[in-house]
């Protein structure tokens, strides 16, 4: 099986990336069959080549892309041309929908950047704010609720189980009428006897 991955290049601690169509049993940095891409991860915002034709080539070809992959692809738009050319789309049709792709990954990176920034450059919060947070939960209020289901209090039909009462009674019963008939021998039997004569 053919997959898109990655293939480790550069120096310790600086990697670069070839996004190479290799045989999947062949080494991480082993021989491939043909590079369709580059990848460095070092630049802020990192640099992403793609040969679209290429890697269209091998993505209709069967080949697997990897989850790492498979991501990058979507941020360069890849999938987006393949999408397009299968819907029969004019060439300039994609290449204005390619480039407003590409306008919106670079404004969610930006975005995403900024937005981490702030977290760490903000100032710690106090611990005393996050104590009225766990007191205003309401969700705590809403479990008895739930706890209530007489569903779940009824299904245990197995320790109620009259059969096994019944099973035990009923040797007892049998045993119990001969003792009747041993006490209708004994003394408040026979009186017991005399007066349901009279």
């Amino acid at each position: 099986m053919v997959k898109l991955r990655l293939r480790r290049k550069g120096r310790k601690k600086a990697p670069t990336y070839d996004i190479v169509a290799v045989d999947s049993r062949s080494r991480r940095d082993g021989d491939y069959l043909e590079r369709v891409g580059y990848y460095d991860p070092m630049h802020k915002p990192s640099t992403l080549n793609f040969k679209h034709d290429r890697a269209i080539y091998w993505l209709n070809n069967g080949a697997q892309p990897t989850d790492i992959v498979r991501s990058l692809m979507s941020v360069d738009g890849v999938l987006l041309r393949r999408q397009m050319e299968f819907k029969g789309k004019t060439a300039e049709e994609i290449e204005v929908a390619l480039a407003k792709h590409k306008d919106q990954a670079t404004a969610r990176y930006l975005r995403k950047q900024a937005s981490r920034l702030a977290r760490k450059n903000a100032p710690p919060t106090p611990v005393e704010e996050a104590a009225p947070v766990v007191e205003a939960a309401p969700v705590v209020e809403a479990a008895p609720v739930v706890e209530a289901a007489p569903v779940v209090e009824a299904a245990p039909v197995v320790e109620a189980a009259p059969v096994e009462e019944v099973i035990e009674t009923a040797p007892v019963t049998e045993e119990a009428a001969p003792l009747s008939a041993e006490t209708a021998d004994s003394p408040a039997a026979e009186a017991s006897a005399e007066e349901a004569q009279d």
